[in-house]
């Protein structure tokens, strides 16, 4: 079901002009503006609405950078353009846009080195991502697009620590959003993430024995990510064997 943040933006998404990629300046305006707080701002995006009920792995990560973003209205704008509807549109945007770019490449190298694709019904890890498929949800914790002083919100400037308005914004999300999928595997992308799933673990909202601590960020920024995956390879794996 389509939320009544849809409803209210569904036609600034129709109204947008076709082109072959949106500037900030045609998304990132006052009437996508959901919350501001001295430099930082948060902002709709319509990949936040599609839910995939019958995932059994979740990858969990921070908030949708610029390029996500993009990428989902253009997607939205381009279904409507074909004559979908609301929730084919919202779909669309979802499944075009869950770490598109370089970071997805990077999180398939390591899901295929954990052997995730097997373990969920597929020969590899890219085919998790194929719109057939039902196995893999993603979501963000903070899950419309977050700009700290106009860039993407890394969870370090403001620092996502307990108290801040983005910690509890994060924990509320991420606790109802995780809710109908309490036997899934988790994936939390990054420190940052791993502190709230920890959060959510110590309230009884998350099983820990389900979650891949340690994974890391797959973002090209990240230089440590190879030496972070190997150091926590064993463990993850472990936990993967005995899933039931």
């Amino acid at each position: 079901m389509l939320s009544e943040a849809w409803r209210r933006y569904e036609p600034f998404i129709r109204g947008l002009p076709l082109k072959e990629r949106y500037d900030k300046a045609d998304l990132l305006v006052p009437d996508t503006l959901l919350e501001k707080k001295g430099e930082v701002e948060i902002y709709y995006a319509p990949h936040a609405e599609y839910a995939n009920r019958a995932a059994r792995l979740l990858i969990v990560g921070l908030t949708p950078g610029w390029q996500q973003t993009e990428l989902a209205y253009r997607s939205a704008r381009l279904a409507f353009e074909r004559g979908a509807s609301g929730e084919e549109a919202s779909r669309e945007a979802k499944l075009a846009a869950r770490f598109a770019g370089s970071m997805r490449v990077n999180l398939i190298g390591m899901l295929d080195a954990l052997g995730l694709g097997p373990r969920f019904g597929t020969g590899d890890a890219a085919a998790l991502f194929n719109e057939s498929n039902e196995a893999l949800h993603t979501m963000a914790m903070l899950p419309h697009p977050v700009f700290a002083a106009g860039k993407n919100y890394t969870g370090h400037q403001p620092p996502l620590s307990p108290g801040s308005f983005l910690y509890e914004l994060a924990v509320r999300s991420l606790r109802d959003e995780l809710s109908p999928y309490r036997d899934a595997l988790v994936i939390p992308l990054g420190k940052s993430v791993e502190l709230v799933c920890r959060q959510l673990e110590a309230e009884g909202a998350l099983r820990g024995d389900r979650c891949l601590w340690g994974f890391p960020h797959p973002s090209g920024a990240n230089g440590h990510r190879h030496a972070q995956f190997e150091r926590g390879r064993p463990e993850m794996l472990r936990i993967i064997a005995e899933l039931a």
